[in-house]
């Protein structure tokens, strides 16, 4: 099924065909994770944000620079990680959100997620901060487009309170694909199911994870099965996903650990071997690699701020 045609604001795209292209060659294959880690001893293990800010989502392309997500006002702030200085490279606007996000270095795009505030997906230039499309994918109200991952041509958004998944053309026009999920999949009626998302190894499906337990979703079907755990019985709080070859990071954010599994061929089946901590995290929600260094945003969720609350990213050691 498809849905609304994006609204094109700010920038003329290039060729259909060409960005194409550049986004396949940029983003297929494992999620936020550089192609050539240049890092050092001497760059920061901590990145302060602006204060007030509400990080959700942290994204890392080939580049050293990352990304956060504003649940404030939707605005976007650009870190260098090699020195942690930064600023707001899209400013957003009143009532918006972005709580995932992912950047497509080839094609200089990121992807941004809108929360609960208007069921949309925003694409904004990762180099100037102008805001390139928006893709309404469901309903203003009543859903939660919670994040998103980069798999072949298309930008892959959970809705957490529906199951579905939608996904964006990458790079340039066309209509949105909608992806129900069957199978196995269980849907919350009262809270939010689909939260992190990232592709498999094999570029055949999704991973999401619901309700402590993680899904496999093959972009032909949408019929899920639950991935089998070992070394653990559920990822309690899960939030965010990263995946790295075979290595699978689960952000836990009311735990404040990021647990480690390793994942079979397919998929099928994921072995906790490691958890990390760190007397840093405050409520973390998602991780980019970059190098040896594991980043993770440090959301708070839940705990009492205001504009002044300052906020921060910290990295862990690999």
């Amino acid at each position: 099924m498809t849905r609304n045609q994006p609204v094109p604001t700010r920038r003329s795209f290039l060729g259909g065909a060409a960005l194409a292209t550049l986004a396949l060659a940029a983003g297929a294959g494992t999620a936020n994770a550089s192609s050539a880690p240049r890092t050092s001893a001497a760059w920061p293990t901590e990145i302060p944000l602006p204060n007030g800010f509400l990080p959700e989502g942290v994204a890392i392309g080939t580049q050293p620079y990352a990304y956060f997500g504003s649940r404030a006002n939707g605005a976007v702030y650009r870190a260098d990680l090699r020195t942690g200085a930064g600023a707001v490279l899209y400013a957003g606007a009143t009532g918006t959100i972005t709580n995932g996000l992912k950047v497509d270095d080839g094609a200089g795009l990121l992807y941004l997620s809108s929360g609960s505030a208007g069921g949309a997906a925003r694409v904004v230039d990762s180099r100037t901060g102008s805001l390139v499309a928006t893709y309404q994918l469901t309903d203003p109200t009543g859903h939660f487009i919670n994040d998103v991952a980069l798999l072949g041509d298309r930008a892959w958004f959970t809705d957490s309170y529906g199951a579905v998944l939608y996904g964006v053309p990458r790079g340039g026009t066309g209509a949105v694909r909608e992806l129900p999920i069957g199978g196995a999949w269980v849907q919350s009626a009262t809270g939010i199911s689909a939260n992190g998302i990232v592709d498999t190894p094999d570029g055949k499906a999704l991973i999401v994870v619901n309700g402590g337990k993680l899904y496999n979703v093959p972009l032909a079907t949408g019929t899920a099965t639950e991935i089998t755990l070992s070394g653990t019985t559920a990822v309690t709080n899960g939030d965010g996903l990263l995946r790295v070859g075979h290595t699978l990071y689960v952000v836990q954010n009311r735990l404040n650990q990021v647990s480690v599994l390793t994942l079979n061929a397919q998929a099928t089946t994921a072995t906790l071997t490691r958890t990390i901590t760190d007397s840093r995290f405050n409520i973390p929600t998602t991780a980019a690699v970059f190098g040896n260094l594991l980043y993770v945003a440090n959301a708070q969720l839940g705990a009492p701020t205001t504009p002044d609350t300052p906020f921060n990213a910290v990295a862990v050691s690999l």
